[in-house]
């Protein structure tokens, strides 16, 4: 435990570029693999154990559980890039400050989201047209899952200010921790004492909770400038107005396009359990293959932020050109096993022909479309590390939210059918790539140094 104390933090404007982003990805990757095993190991124990209407309710939480995790994770981002760049810019003053000011903002939220989540439950599920015979269990789940929520925002926020200062290693093993500890306590909890799909709520809240307190006593150390005093936390307003703006953006883009997905999932409940049984299996599995581009999308913006932040503006113009090539290696090397193994992957979450059917039938549709998703994640992390929110949180919520919303009641009404209503990601993601490109090389994009990226 000792060693994973010791400062590890990682100056990104010096070494070579590919391997930085590399060395930086892969922990950040594994780490989000063991965070989605929350609910995915959540997922195969009901719809093993339980049965295929608690796996329909894990399912069609999933949304707003995602709608929850953006909207912190675009204030972090706000936050990430403000302490990147204070400690790219070896200003420790600021930087000490800009973590504080984090914290005391995330304990805010912890607060107000628990508030409203437990009180909103009920009206969200009814807002996806959640069927009567999956309801009760999803609003069991979700109360549950909002009670606890102080945990997921609290080792979110950690990691992100570890993040920025370059560490991507010590939050990973903190999750891994956690995650196993769900994993046991979801089998204790749902397999052994029959507790049903509140045990699979209690035991992520738990694990979560471990892994927040875990972060927050490496913070708590001293010996850098980047240290939480719990005892004498103060909010600077100047720098919480710098992380709103940068954060509210990203946040509302982040938010807003998981929210979204609400009423994609309102879409899939009006067809049979089966189907959104396999929708939810295959939301599990995609979650996991986009996960290599959203973990070098936060590296990208890591290493834009601190590099900007030192004055290295040929560095941060280089990131997108080294982003695509990991990112269309990384998505190539995914698509194989998920265009092949479609049926048996779909089965692990449920062994129902029809289950497995829907499942391996989006699978195989939606994820040739990961290589256009590569392109927009690259350059909306650059584009975040720039400082460059507004704009990235307007062209994701035309392309994630108003179109994507527009094509599927389009879809829909014109008699599309289930194929057309699976096809709503990828149609946002085409979208999204292609004004990214056109926004990035057919404009000068300027930071607050008054420089190109």
């Amino acid at each position: 435990m000792v060693s994973l104390l010791r400062q590890r933090d990682t100056d990104m404007t010096r070494g070579g570029i590919l391997r930085l982003l590399l060395a930086f990805s892969v922990p950040l990757l594994i780490g989000n693999i063991f965070q989605q095993l929350y609910n995915t190991v959540d997922s195969v124990i009901v719809g093993n154990f339980v049965s295929l209407q608690a796996l329909a309710a894990v399912g069609c939480t999933g949304p707003i559980i995602n709608a929850l995790i953006g909207l912190f994770a675009g204030l972090s981002s706000g936050a990430g890039v403000v302490i990147s760049q204070y400690y790219g810019a070896r200003d420790k003053e600021k930087l000490r400050q800009s973590v504080q000011t984090t914290v005391v903002l995330t304990l805010g939220l912890c607060v107000l989201l628990t508030a409203a989540g437990v009180l909103a439950t009920p009206a969200m599920l009814r807002l996806m047209d959640t069927p009567a015979d999956v309801f009760p269990e999803a609003e069991e789940y979700l109360r549950i899952y909002f009670w606890g929520v102080s945990g997921l925002l609290l080792y979110n926020m950690g990691a992100g200010i570890l993040r920025a200062v370059g560490d991507s290693t010590r939050p990973l093993y903190f999750l891994i921790f956690s995650a196993l500890t769900n994993t046991v306590l979801d089998i204790i909890f749902v397999k052994h004492l029959a507790m049903g799909i509140a045990g699979a709520a209690v035991a992520t809240v738990i694990a979560q909770g471990l892994s927040a307190a875990l972060v927050m006593l490496l913070l708590s150390r001293p010996g850098s400038a980047y240290r939480v005093d719990i005892l004498h936390l103060t909010a600077s307003p100047r720098l919480l107005s710098k992380i709103c703006a940068i954060g509210i953006p990203s946040a509302l883009q982040l938010a807003v396009t998981a929210f979204s997905n609400i009423f994609v999932q309102s879409y899939i409940n009006r067809f049979e359990s089966s189907c959104m049984a396999g929708w939810a299996a295959y939301n599990k599995i995609d979650a996991f293959a986009m996960m290599p581009m959203m973990s070098l999308s936060i590296a990208l913006t890591t290493f834009v932020g601190q590099n900007l932040g030192a004055g290295e503006y040929a560095r941060a113009r280089s990131a997108p050109r080294y982003g695509l090539l990991i990112g269309f290696v990384m998505m190539l090397i995914i698509l194989t096993p998920l265009m092949i193994f479609a049926p048996q992957l779909t089965a692990l979450f449920n062994r129902d022909p029809e289950v497995v059917g829907f499942g391996a039938m989006f699978i195989r549709m939606i994820s040739p479309f990961y290589l256009a998703f590569a392109v927009n994640q690259v350059y909306l992390g650059a584009l975040r590390g720039a400082g460059d929110t507004k704009a990235t949180m307007l062209i994701a919520l035309g392309s994630f939210v108003l179109f994507r919303q527009l094509y599927l009641y389009i879809s829909y009404r014109l008699g599309g059918g289930l194929t057309a209503v699976a096809l709503g990601y990828p149609a946002g993601w085409l979208l999204c790539s292609a004004i990214l490109l056109f926004y990035y090389y057919g404009r000068k994009t300027k930071t607050g140094a008054g420089r190109i990226i």
